[in-house]
């Protein structure tokens, strides 16, 4: 017999088990460093987070979700802050942890899933996240909000890049289970990820990603949504 399921994080472990093992997925992707995917050419930060360092924000404290190659967490320690970086992939940690020490730079690398992840509640001024959501499963989508929430100080800001309908089908949650595959991410509609964020931030930006050539030295892709918000919540 299976085991039973008495709490939230067992139906969600549960829910998992109906889709690819993530872990094992992404130490795959980040094995072969010379394929073809656009933030694999390129290590300068995106394009939008340049934007927000340089019109918005000056964060002291970072939480980078999802960091892979270390791109984005290097720019900003570079900018000033004291960033920690998560992955699940031991692969994109240490390829990451490889980029971080040739460019001289002290960043909290992380190899853990963002729900395994133990901080001090309120401490981070900034949270991003460039390409985790959309991987995540409809039923981990509460969990995120709340470690987000959680994790950031009084008025911290959220930065969220994510697939649009132009990089990823915009499959509905109940399909996700009936079909039991995420179908390579969600690619969500302007009204279904602000609906995501609507209980708990305010939009200060949202837009189309700005597509850059390698030249640029920044990443940018249209198949991509960027967005910046606020966190909002009773004092």
């Amino acid at each position: 017999m299976g085991k039973a399921i008495l709490n939230n994080e067992d139906l969600y472990r549960m829910l998992d088990e109906f889709l690819r093992d993530s872990k094992s997925f992404w130490e795959g992707f980040y094995e072969d460093r010379s394929m073809d995917i656009p933030f694999f050419k390129i290590q300068g930060p995106d394009e939008n987070l340049v934007s927000y360092y340089e019109n918005v924000l000056l964060p002291e404290r970072v939480l980078e979700l999802g960091c892979g190659p270390g791109r984005n967490a290097i720019y900003m320690t570079q900018m000033g802050s004291r960033v920690d970086a998560l992955d699940i992939s031991e692969n994109a940690i240490s390829w990451a942890k490889e980029r971080a020490e040739a460019e001289r730079v002290a960043i909290n690398f992380h190899c853990t899933s963002v729900f395994d992840f133990e901080c001090e509640p309120h401490s981070y001024d900034f949270i991003y996240d460039c390409g985790l959501l959309h991987h995540l499963p409809p039923h981990r989508r509460i969990a995120y909000l709340e470690i987000v929430k959680k994790a950031l100080k009084n008025d911290g800001h959220f930065g969220i890049v994510s697939f649009n309908t132009k990089g990823a089908p915009d499959t509905p949650d109940w399909e996700v289970y009936a079909e039991k595959s995420m179908k390579g991410g969600i690619g969500y509609s302007e009204e279904r990820l602000k609906e995501v964020f609507a209980n708990d931030f305010q939009v200060i930006e949202f837009r189309e990603m700005k597509k850059m050539d390698q030249e640029s030295g920044r990443f940018g892709e249209d198949f991509l949504w960027a967005g910046l918000m606020r966190v909002q919540r009773d004092r």
